[in-house]
């Protein structure tokens, strides 16, 4: 069993993460930059280590010293949270080779399912149904016209090691596809320092569900159910529900069997997320494998009571599953609602500062996953979440209205926040009703905003 971990992460990860340790019996280190040295997660951890300056090419990116700092501590285990080096497969290399247990999967895993090509050509293989799209990598303008004419417009341009909506463009015709193309490829070149690009067909209104899974180190998987992750701005996530109101009980058992079977043809190890694209004629493709814990999985907690922290902690250490998939009961209805320092009226601008006043919500079914105390920094280097408001309900409608109570009782002062904006997602008639796809915030005004617009 692991006996001490060291989380290379920062904020409210961190906290989540030292918690389920605590509970396990597990000393903790946490690492800090030095924006973050007053930090919740620094004061929680048994142990904390400064690893640099706050940019966080300096700090939380830079693996010799997170690895450093595990070393000195004596750790045996290394969990890397969500964001940062959580998919790097160079850092998973690094801890199997300094004999480190990264919690996660291995890095031979990682890389190939960070390769959208080859995570794409994977599950081809598997029988996974895919989104039609190039074979190969593209690496240039003129071959990228003729693929996309293959494929047949519109057509969405993808960076091959891109992430985070970062690298991403779409073309509705072929006037446009040179200029979205040499867009997303800059882009891709400046987050990811790689060039490479495939290219997809634009499927249109879909909604973006994806599959929780856990696999173990004898090749047991499993699914823990759905979660709908429709509502997003510039392909990044807002809001998350689950179970999601487009699946039906036969539509969802194929899903989840796509979802075992491509964790399955990847040999995965661990906690893992499969993100399909669902059309309204229950049609599904594959899109990318998340090898990670993602910043939505407490939704998934809540609806089937499974702690999915302790969980990567007991797969690393070599444990089995202690559950199987008829174990697996979705129960009631839960609603994550993320909660960013960022201006939506200013094309939802980053708003770092101190936080000078601070009240946050509480009562039956409420669940916040944050490191904000009063008074603490809002450092501007990092990614603007402070927090994650998650309520459970016996069903979606008694889900929403807690989840409303809990925005309206929500006080965060210092910095501008998103949290008028989502209470008015939430009031939407077409959101209440379920009537959600990627598109919804390009396509509704909240709180006078139309993301298209901004």
């Amino acid at each position: 069993m692991i006996r001490k971990l060291l989380i290379a992460n920062r904020g409210e990860i961190a906290v989540r993460i030292i918690r389920a340790c605590r509970e396990m019996g597990i000393e903790t280190v946490a690492v800090y930059s030095e924006a973050d040295r007053d930090s919740l997660h620094t004061q929680l951890a048994d142990e904390a280590v400064c690893i640099g300056p706050g940019p966080s090419a300096e700090s939380y990116l830079n693996m010799e010293r997170i690895m450093s700092a595990t070393m000195i501590s004596g750790a045996d285990a290394v969990h890397p949270g969500f964001g940062f080096l959580s998919e790097n497969a160079r850092f998973a290399k690094l801890c199997e080779k300094c004999h480190v247990t990264f919690v996660g999967p291995s890095s031979k895993v990682i890389r190939n399912l960070g390769n959208k090509q080859i995570a794409r050509n994977t599950m081809v293989a598997a029988g996974v149904p895919v989104i039609p799209g190039t074979d190969g990598p593209v690496y240039d303008v003129k071959t990228g016209i003729k693929e996309a004419k293959k494929i047949g417009y519109p057509v969405i341009i993808k960076a091959a090691l891109g992430g985070g909506g970062k690298g991403m463009r779409t073309a509705h015709t072929p006037e446009e596809f040179e200029r979205a193309f040499l867009t997303a490829q800059k882009e891709a070149k400046g987050a990811f320092a790689d060039e490479t690009m495939y290219i997809e067909h634009f499927v249109e209104h879909p909604r973006h569900i994806e599959f929780q899974i856990l696999a173990d180190n004898t090749g047991h998987v499993i699914h823990l159910g759905e979660r709908d992750c429709s509502i997003q701005r510039n392909h990044q996530k807002m809001i998350e529900e689950s179970p999601s109101v487009a699946l039906s009980e036969d539509l969802r058992k194929k899903m989840g069997k796509a979802a075992v079977k491509a964790a399955k043809a990847a040999h995965y190890v661990n906690a893992g997320t499969i993100e399909f694209l669902l059309e309204k004629n229950e049609k599904f493709f594959f899109m990318e494998m998340n090898t990670r814990i993602q910043v939505e999985h407490p939704v998934t907690e809540w609806v089937t009571g499974v702690d999915l922290v302790k969980e990567q902690i007991r797969i690393a250490s070599g444990l089995p599953l202690g559950i199987s998939q008829r174990d697996v009961r979705i129960k009631g209805h839960a609603i994550e609602c993320r909660i960013n320092a960022e201006n939506p009226e200013k094309n939802f601008r980053p708003s770092p500062g101190t936080i000078t006043g601070l009240h946050l919500p509480g009562g039956k079914g409420v669940r916040v996953d944050t490191a904000l105390y009063n008074g603490c920094q809002v450092p501007p280097y990092y990614d603007s979440m402070l927090a994650k408001l998650i309520v459970y309900g016996v069903d979606r409608k008694e889900a929403l209205c807690t989840m409303k109570s809990a925005l309206g009782e929500t006080i965060i002062d210092g910095v501008d926040t998103n949290v008028d904006y989502q209470f008015e997602i939430l009031n939407n008639p077409d959101y209440q009703e379920g009537n959600i796809d990627i598109e919804f915030l390009n396509t509704h005004v909240i709180a006078g905003v139309k993301i298209n617009d901004v």
